[in-house]
């Protein structure tokens, strides 16, 4: 009878195994409380990436394929008593409470092997594992690379930010000026001008602003401790942000409420070419729509709040096509982790006269339907 880890090491070698995941610790003082494999690309060779999970830190081994059978009867014989194994073939859940007498069940597969199961990491703008020294500094990684348990998900958003930044590079000069509104602890604005002028070859200056002097003061000092000398950050408002700036680009990530619709104004009035817009609360329209006829919606609080973060976010689509923006919206974070997640990515020049026409047409006809006034309407 095959033997489980005979099982995976098959898998592997076949290069149908999409994940295994070991559970049920054999001592409750196992400092591992459970290890994953799933495999990646490394330098185009094809790895199976082993996570450790512990009670506060996450770590990772990189195996060959060859060397999977031998980790698969590690992990049984002296680690864990189950494993669920799920390949493009089929399910299997392994039981093993003792070593010796596993129990193997198969079932109909449920997970395929996506298109990026074995690009994951060759596709990341910063891989897992990889030291980088603003997500040092900023306690995102250990110096070794690798990524903090409670940051996980903002590495992700990391990454995620920048594959969108990607691909709108090729509407950027290569010594742009970038302007970051409501910048925060700035995890994005770091990881712009890391990925532009430490691993791109662009000459890039950036300014974040934020209202709150002392988390300006602690992104100064760390800009100037990583020598990232066209880097910048001001204490100041949005809307009073000086009129003759200019900027090749203007991101604005979780402006609250209407600092969004002054930093789209701004940038307009700029002729910055990209946005990256991620609104955060929106109260305004909230307290203006009036409706008698769509109470069912309107009357209920949740439902008010959502719509109202719907129509303001389709306003400002709209008033930036008017203004001549290609504009997409996309998902920048996994709902799972929060709501607000759709992003505004406008390209200027790219809508026609006749796009422009009708989405001025439009705003005015919506406005005037759930008599709204917004910010974003009043240049």
């Amino acid at each position: 009878m095959e033997r489980a880890s005979e099982l995976l090491g098959k898998l592997a070698a076949e290069e149908s195994l999409i994940l295994a995941v070991f559970g049920g610790p054999r001592k409750k003082s196992q400092p591992v409380r459970k290890v994953s494999l799933r495999p990646v690309l490394l330098k185009d060779a094809l790895h199976y990436q082993a996570e450790y999970t512990y009670e506060k830190k996450v770590t990772h081994e990189n195996l060959l394929p060859e060397e999977v059978e031998a980790f698969a009867e590690r992990q049984l014989q002296s680690g864990f008593k189950q494993a669920d194994i799920f390949s493009t073939e089929a399910d299997y859940t392994v039981l093993a409470n003792k070593p010796d007498h596993e129990k193997i069940l198969k079932k109909k597969p449920t997970k395929t092997m996506g298109p990026l199961a074995h690009n994951r990491e060759k596709n990341y703008a910063i891989p897992d594992g990889t030291p980088v020294d603003f997500l040092v500094r900023l306690g995102v990684q250990t110096r070794d690379g690798q990524i903090v348990p409670k940051h996980r998900n903002k590495f992700r958003q990391i990454n995620r930010f920048l594959e969108i930044a990607e691909d709108c590079l090729e509407y950027l000069p290569k010594e742009p000026v970038i302007i970051d509104f409501g910048c925060g602890k700035s995890y994005l604005t770091f990881a712009l001008y890391w990925y532009l002028n430490v691993k791109n070859d662009y000459k890039a200056k950036l300014v974040g602003l934020d209202l709150k002097e002392d988390v300006i003061a602690f992104c100064s000092g760390v800009a100037q401790d990583l020598g990232y000398e066209d880097l910048q950050f001001l204490v100041g408002d949005i809307a009073d942000y000086d009129e003759t700036a200019k900027a090749d680009m203007v991101v604005t990530l979780h402006a609250c409420d209407t600092a969004t619709d002054f930093a789209l104004q701004k940038a307009h009035a700029w002729n910055a070419k990209v946005i990256l817009s991620v609104p955060c609360c929106q109260h305004e329209l909230n307290r203006q729509i009036r409706r008698s006829d769509m109470e069912a919606i309107l009357g209920h609080g949740i439902l008010r709040e959502r719509f109202s973060a719907i129509l303001t976010d389709a306003l400002r689509a709209l008033k930036l096509t008017e203004w001549g923006y290609k504009v997409d919206m996309i998902e920048f974070t996994s709902l799972e982790h929060t709501a607000k997640n759709i992003m505004l990515r406008c390209i200027a020049g790219k809508a026609g006269p006749a796009d422009r026409r009708k989405a001025q047409a439009d705003f005015r006809r919506q406005c005037e339907y759930w008599h709204v006034s917004p910010t974003i309407g009043k240049e």
